[in-house]
């Protein structure tokens, strides 16, 4: 499964930036303490939708709908060896839960914090777009550039089908990828040749 490398080749990429973790991150209103207790908080509520798959109980990402932004501010004032070691340990036990998926528990319906009811493979996807993008979002030097070429394609697609009427646009497929995700791009044009405009973070 391809997205299993992304994941394990994002977490490097995000372990690696939390080495500054003091500072602004490239989202808005967000620190980069801000980003490492997502990620963490995010691992865990995809460990509890490998949970579901495996047992068929049923266990949403999210107890509530404010719980996660709550927990991310909360997070966000841990210190940075206290955020590296809990990024460190959810993704390990992410990745052990996905281990233990067998090929027919990977076919169970759950649901996402959004609602969607996917199949539990998607769990994957999900985890590596997290890692690939906010390993970016982090601002220590990595860039869209520097993600395999094959997940960029593959985001581009996802984006938009999920954002719906997005413009054509013309440019380096790392700086189109960032455009449609919403952050910060250069040499990316419409059809006919105007500098594209903004969207919305996506993410």
């Amino acid at each position: 499964m391809r997205a299993r490398e992304w994941v394990t080749e994002g977490t490097a990429l995000c372990r690696r930036a939390l080495v500054d973790l003091d500072g602004p991150s490239l989202l808005p209103g967000w620190t980069r303490r801000h980003v490492a207790a997502h990620l963490s908080l995010n691992a865990e509520a995809l460990g509890n939708l490998t949970h579901w798959a495996r047992t068929g109980e049923e266990r949403p990402m999210y107890s509530a709908p404010d719980q996660r932004t709550t927990d991310i501010e909360a997070g966000a004032l841990r210190s940075p060896d206290d955020l590296r070691a809990w990024f460190d340990e959810s993704a390990r036990k992410l990745s052990a839960a996905m281990d233990e998926l067998t090929a027919e528990q990977w076919q169970t319906p759950v649901r996402t914090a959004q609602g969607r009811q996917v199949p539990a493979t998607e769990i994957v996807w999900l985890r590596s777009r997290e890692v690939m993008i906010h390993a970016v979002d982090l601002g220590t030097g990595v860039t869209f550039a520097d993600l395999p070429t094959d997940f960029l394609e593959t985001l581009s697609g996802d984006i938009r089908n999920k954002r719906g009427d997005t413009p054509e646009v013309r440019g380096p497929l790392p700086e189109t990828t960032a455009y449609l995700a919403g952050r910060q791009y250069t040499e990316v044009h419409t059809l006919d040749g105007a500098t594209a405009q903004p969207l919305p973070p996506w993410l």
